[in-house]
């Protein structure tokens, strides 16, 4: 079992636990960057989160550390799933005004369900998902969506931008060597007018 961090925010410095085998936790180095530049655009405090293929639930709690006012942990793998759920434990000890859920699906049949609309999304599959699989997963989040929502997908940079759906778009892309994060957005709200970035690498 291997330990990460709660970066910053109401529970930060506090250790998480990272599944052993089976997960590919997102970088310290990484999860820095993104919440800084999430919590500069103001897209965090009092956000609903939604953290899918979420391994250690870290990319959710940090969410939640830093303002959030609840977050949704998706985990098929049972042992992945059993490591968030002592996490939110250990976390809410700190946060007991926030909710966080741990739902042990996919996540298509989780967003097959329905259910309430989302802020905030991190979309983090295995680097070995086909690009087919994923964009099957970013269709069925599309309707899952709060008109100005963020989705940030993180894959292999050798993997390229990813085949979307008609309902989003490409707001930016942030390279940090091997691993590239993809700022997604709903297609109405670029329509609208709302600035994207441009690309950037680190």
């Amino acid at each position: 079992m291997g330990v990460t961090r709660i970066i910053a925010g109401a529970a930060g410095s506090l250790p998480l636990a990272v599944p052993s085998a089976g997960t590919r936790p997102t970088s310290e180095r990484v999860r820095e960057s993104l919440f800084g530049a999430l919590e500069s655009a103001d897209l965090i405090e009092s956000a609903a989160v939604l953290d899918l293929y979420a391994g250690s639930g870290a990319l959710g709690l940090e969410a939640v550390s830093r303002g959030a006012s609840s977050a949704d942990l998706v985990e098929r793998a049972p042992r992945a799933a059993s490591v968030i759920e002592r996490n939110v434990r250990a976390v809410a000890r700190s946060l007991p005004d926030r909710r966080v859920t741990v739902h042990r699906s996919s996540a298509d049949a989780f967003l097959r369900a329905g259910g309430p609309s989302f802020d905030l999304v991190f979309v983090d599959p295995p680097y070995d998902m086909t690009d087919a699989e994923v964009s099957t997963t970013l269709s069925l989040l599309t309707p899952r969506l709060t008109d100005s929502a963020v989705v940030v997908v993180e894959r292999a940079t050798r993997s390229g931008e990813p085949d979307l759906p008609a309902g989003l778009v490409v707001d930016r892309a942030k390279k940090y060597g091997d691993t590239t994060l993809w700022w997604l957005a709903p297609a109405d709200a670029a329509d609208a007018g709302q600035p994207s970035a441009e690309s950037q690498s680190a």
